[in-house]
């Protein structure tokens, strides 16, 4: 188990980089590409907003970065 996880300290962005680009390329294989990069959008823009919902950030305020108000 210390192997595993000697590589995962000192390779952690190219196995998070594997794991990422297989994770993509399925979504576009099983989906077609343009329903992926709109499942990966969905999915970005969702962990925007839990981001700063940890940031104790109020839901109006988020609402405003995203879609900033008309005049």
């Amino acid at each position: 188990m210390d192997v595993f996880w000697e590589l995962w300290q000192q390779h952690r962005g190219k196995i998070l980089g594997a794991i990422l680009g297989f994770l993509v390329g399925v979504l576009i294989l099983v989906f077609g590409f343009l329903k992926a990069i709109f499942l990966i959008s969905c999915a970005f823009l969702g962990y925007y907003i839990g981001k700063l919902l940890d940031k104790k950030e109020s839901l109006r305020d988020i609402l405003d970065k995203i879609l900033p108000p008309g005049r």
